[in-house]
């Protein structure tokens, strides 16, 4: 008798509706985020494909000083730059790299490296049923 297969992490993903350039300043990319009232929002390069993930939190940081926020891109302080989730990798899998790597938000691209979706620790706990994890807010 064989075991059901593993969920993978395109049953857990949610849309990546939300995208902002690499080139988007800190005060825009909070905007954004604020005026749709999100916790995350993608980055993608000049060719469209993911580069990162910034939170509102990691953003909100930067808020103090005006002028780094004005003048500072995303892409210089998102996070996580890779490598990513993909929809087929096991979500057992996808949720032990994020764990490793103290995320709690992880982009999943295609195999050109386009944003397919978002990953949350809460997604995968709940698809999983795991126990929450303090990870913070970090993505």
């Amino acid at each position: 008798m064989t075991s059901p297969p593993s969920p993978t992490a395109a049953a857990a993903m949610i849309a990546p509706d939300l995208q902002v350039s690499d080139h988007t300043s800190i005060d825009r990319a909070l905007d954004v985020l604020r005026g749709s009232h999100t916790e995350y929002v993608l980055i993608r390069d000049d060719t469209g494909r993911c580069a990162g993930i910034v939170s509102r939190d990691q953003l909100t940081a930067h808020e103090a000083k005006p002028w780094y926020a004005e003048n500072t891109r995303v892409r210089d302080i998102a996070h996580d730059h890779s490598p990513f989730a993909h929809p087929d990798m096991p979500a057992p899998e996808a949720a032990a790299a994020m764990r490793e790597r103290s995320l709690t938000a992880l982009p999943v691209v295609d195999d050109d490296g386009f944003a397919v979706g978002i990953l949350t620790a809460a997604r995968l706990q709940t698809l999983l049923g795991t126990a929450p994890e303090s990870a913070g807010d970090r993505p």
